[in-house]
């Protein structure tokens, strides 16, 4: 089953999501929530997806980064953003370290603001201790585009967006980054 993305404006994409205690995350309704999280994601197509996008004010969120996403990026780019593929898993109650500085500026888009893009500086390597989708704790330790897309979906969780954090002159719709801002 789809689920409907919020748009930006909607008051749920601006507050701090709730944890989830162990009995939620192991409920049919959790496990089919993440379900429907995975459909909604891969038919956006995104690399992510968390709760409160959908409505959802839970700490969750839904991540992959398909090889089949990279097929329009060069090599130089792929090497550059630290592009590799990411299997399906979720986060659940997430908390986030940064290990590097947030020094690396690449355009990022959000399922929430359709149609947009901006430069933001995010950290390269990350460190984040969360519940998996069984309520196991795991660490997970990311650099590169994986690292981006982690702090992009905690901030969600967060009540944040990407353009709190973006380089505002950056801002453009997603017709004119094809046709004129690839190259910023």
């Amino acid at each position: 089953m789809l689920l409907k993305i919020i748009s930006t404006g909607h008051p749920v994409l601006r507050q701090h999501a709730r944890e989830l205690i162990l009995e939620e995350i192991r409920s049919s309704w959790i496990q089919d929530l993440i379900a429907h999280m995975r459909d909604t994601m891969h038919d956006a197509p995104g690399v992510g997806l968390a709760a409160p996008q959908i409505g959802e004010p839970l700490q969750l969120a839904v991540i992959e980064d398909k090889a089949e996403y990279h097929k329009n990026l060069t090599e130089a780019e792929l090497h550059e953003r630290e592009r590799r593929p990411v299997p399906f898993h979720v986060i659940i109650n997430p908390r986030i370290e940064l290990l590097s500085e947030p020094d690396r500026a690449f355009h990022e888009g959000c399922l929430s603001l359709p149609g947009f893009m901006a430069i933001v500086l995010r950290a390269r390597k990350v460190r984040v201790t969360c519940l998996d989708e069984r309520g196991a704790r795991k660490t997970i330790e990311a650099s590169g585009w994986y690292a981006r897309i982690l702090q992009h979906e905690i901030d969600h969780l967060n009540g944040r967006l990407y353009i709190d954090r973006m380089k505002s002159e950056s801002f453009s719709t997603l017709e004119n980054y094809q046709r004129h801002g690839k190259a910023s």
